[in-house]
């Protein structure tokens, strides 16, 4: 029987790790080639690692709640039909030394979760003032730094997290110089010597208490990072869509034959916006620091509600590169795959600027958060028919139109409210002056 390495295969360029939530095999099971071995999970979108071999599962190199690296091996998959017949001396040998070393990295694996486990006894995260990611924390208990140690270390990385790299140095250097750690440690016991307000929560006996799913958490986390971080303020304007309205009605059923999907307002709205951010480019910034990010491609993220109520963001790449049916498409596609929890992970990253559409469940409008590193996030409201006063060459007269609100969420630290009002304003005028006569 030949050996064959399941390796963490390769999500996307932006995507380096991934934590492992739940093994669907277990040692001794029978695996069918691109059958599902077990399930990883990446910040934002949750897959399934597949087999390429059938084969029969003989060792798991990970547990669940670990964090591998994109090409790591991940379990070791024994395949049928592939002796060792006519195997050489030398290729024997390569066996034994192999064998050896794969029992001294056992060994060394378990030493390593020995000691892991020891110090989860003593590092708790559930008062941290700050999100860490799953392999900080691993690292922080296997060095048995303590939460009041890990909250002093200052984070390189987006909206000040601890990344690996800050980690690596701070364990380096923390032999170095232990009379500077003691003093910090001291001053941090002080400053928490008055205790976390906390809004007293009574629970009565048929009240049921609900675990938040490992999503729910991220997103929790995320929003509150981004209100602390970004001054949030808000432009709302009323948007007169009636002829979009009906130039849809009018070429929908022939998209869906032609197409075998929907026409949906989404797209043309995604049009608009990335041709204002094409005129307001300040708009498609991100700030790092003292810093500010002109992005050069506009990557537009469109948050998609899924089944259980959590928030997604698939990205479109490029979107001003995209005529309306190509839009159209990438609307559709992400959308679809986002909701049966199919997008890769790549596909959730890279965004620049946010789209939300809160009408889908009759909302008039909202006042969205920033997603983070981003500076703007539109919100979409209800489409709804109004009276209206229609202003014509003979005089003003009162009509029925189909109007809607947009909310213009954006960071005050660097975009002021007349940029942030223009942006808005632009896309609305987009939308108003919509070319009847094209087609799809």
């Amino acid at each position: 029987m030949a050996k064959i390495e399941l390796k963490l295969p390769k999500m996307g360029e932006s995507v380096a790790e991934a934590t492992i939530t739940n093994w669907l095999k277990e040692i001794g099971d029978s695996i069918e080639a691109d059958e599902a071995v077990l399930e990883i999970a990446t910040d934002k979108v949750d897959s399934e690692v597949p087999s390429e071999v059938d084969g029969v599962l003989v060792e798991k190199r990970f547990e669940v709640d670990d964090v591998v690296e994109v090409g790591q091996t991940i379990a070791i998959i024994d395949v049928e039909g592939e002796g060792d017949n006519d195997i050489s001396e030398e290729t024997s040998n390569e066996t034994e030394i192999s064998s050896e070393n794969s029992e001294a990295a056992e060994l060394e694996n378990e030493m390593s979760q020995v000691k892991s486990s020891v110090s989860n006894s003593s590092t708790s995260f559930s008062d941290a003032s700050r999100f860490y990611s799953p392999l900080v924390k691993n690292i922080a208990k296997e060095e048995s730094i303590s939460l009041e140690e890990l909250e002093q270390i200052e984070g390189s990385g987006l909206e000040g997290r601890v990344t690996k790299e800050d980690m690596l140095a701070y364990v380096k250097n923390k032999d170095q110089a232990p009379q500077k750690t003691k003093q910090t440690t001291t001053k941090t016991t002080a400053s928490k010597t008055l205790p976390k307000a906390e809004t007293p929560v009574n629970i009565n006996a048929e009240d049921e208490v609900i675990e938040m799913s490992r999503m729910g958490k991220l997103i929790a986390s995320h929003m509150v990072a981004s209100k602390q971080t970004s001054a949030h303020v808000q432009s709302f304007i009323e948007v007169d869509v009636t002829n979009i309205w009906n130039w849809r009605n009018k070429h929908k059923q022939a998209f869906q034959e032609r197409e075998g999907e929907k026409l949906t307002f989404t797209p043309i709205f995604m049009e608009a916006v990335a041709k204002a951010i094409k005129d307001f480019p300040m708009i498609n910034i991100s700030v790092h620091g003292d810093q500010i990010v002109k992005k050069k491609h506009i990557n537009l993220g469109m948050a998609a509600a899924l089944p259980n109520g959590d928030l997604i963001v698939p990205v479109i790449k490029d979107a001003d590169q995209l005529n309306l049916l190509g839009m159209a498409k990438q609307v559709n596609d992400l959308a679809n795959r986002a909701r049966i929890g199919k997008l890769k992970p790549d596909e959730t990253q890279g965004g620049t600027y946010t789209v939300t559409n809160v009408g889908t469940f009759g909302s008039v409008l909202g006042t969205p958060i920033i997603n983070q590193p981003q500076v703007g996030i539109l919100a979409l409201g209800a489409i709804r028919k109004v009276p209206a006063v229609i202003e014509t060459p003979e005089g003003d007269f009162i009509g029925i139109r189909h109007k809607m609100f947009l909310s213009h969420s954006y960071d005050h630290r660097v975009v002021n409210g007349a940029l942030g009002g223009q942006f808005v304003q632009r896309v609305a005028q987009y939308l108003e002056s919509f070319d009847t006569n094209r087609t799809v």
